[in-house]
């Protein structure tokens, strides 16, 4: 395998092309173009046809790694490294002709993550990291932040499809931030959360009941930014799970307690 540094750089190439095909999509976007997978679940052509374009050009790069995606172009058949590919991260706000949505690209092997690409073509933002090798937007180190005060937390709160699930949860998460911390937001793509936790924008962000395409690029850069990224149960060992949480760290410890008081039902 190329050294991952080249080869993240090549991976933010191959988002970049696939973010400018969204882009230029979305001013003639038709909404009869919609489908729903399931309840406010939606997917258009838009969404396949970035994944089939960043699937040959992925395969190009490394020929011997398999595939976990989001639309299911492609399969992963026990190879020793896969990359987990989300095409179009935000795809409601996409398709309301709101940002923030981006292309998702990791690589990893069957026990860890090995390098992680987030482009956001509305900003021109790409965020990128590889493993033991630090994380970068356009170039640049992030690190997140060093607000260790709740008081002081800029957060999101992000609430998932399962509303008959997560209901009780979300509303808890509300009812004990509102007021207490600085901001609450949600931005509907959480690979972005997750890059902005990274960058310092953010200091604390959740979710369940999401894939893998949608957390594992940008959780890698939450780490190598010196954040902490667990399960809600605070396990380390979240990537074959659905429920995510990324801090700066200092925080983390907080966000676990206050979700432990109203734990999703399901998990």
């Amino acid at each position: 395998m190329e050294h991952l540094e080249t080869l993240a750089r090549k991976v933010c190439e191959v988002a970049r092309e696939a973010g400018h095909f969204i882009r230029e999509e979305r001013k003639r976007f038709k909404q009869d173009a919609v489908r729903e997978k399931r309840v406010h679940d939606y997917v258009s052509y838009v969404d396949k046809e970035s994944e089939r374009r960043i699937v040959s050009a992925l395969r190009t790069l490394l020929p011997e790694a398999g595939f976990i995606t989001e639309e299911g172009s492609a399969v992963y058949q026990n190879e020793p490294c896969y990359w987990v590919v989300d095409p179009l991260d935000g795809t409601t706000n996409y398709i309301h002709d709101v940002s923030p949505y981006c292309v998702s690209i990791a690589l990893r092997s069957r026990e860890a993550l090995l390098l992680g690409v987030v482009y956001d073509p509305s900003l021109d933002e790409c965020f990128y990291a590889w493993q033991g090798g630090g994380a970068y937007l356009n170039g640049v180190p992030m690190h997140v932040s060093g607000v260790d005060c709740v008081e002081n937390a800029f957060s999101f709160i992000e609430l998932p499809y399962e509303a008959g699930h997560y209901k009780q949860t979300g509303l808890h998460l509300i009812n004990r931030l509102y007021g207490r911390v600085a901001g609450i937001r949600m931005n509907g793509s959480a690979a972005l959360a997750l890059c902005y936790v990274a960058a310092g924008r953010f200091d604390t962000w959740q979710e369940a009941f999401i894939g893998k395409w949608d957390f594992s690029a940008a959780a890698l850069m939450v780490m190598e930014a010196g954040g902490r990224v667990t399960d809600y149960y605070g396990s380390p060992h979240f990537l074959e799970g659905h429920h995510i949480v990324a801090t700066n760290g200092l925080l983390h410890d907080e966000v676990l307690r206050l979700l432990s008081e109203a734990l999703p039902e399901g998990m």
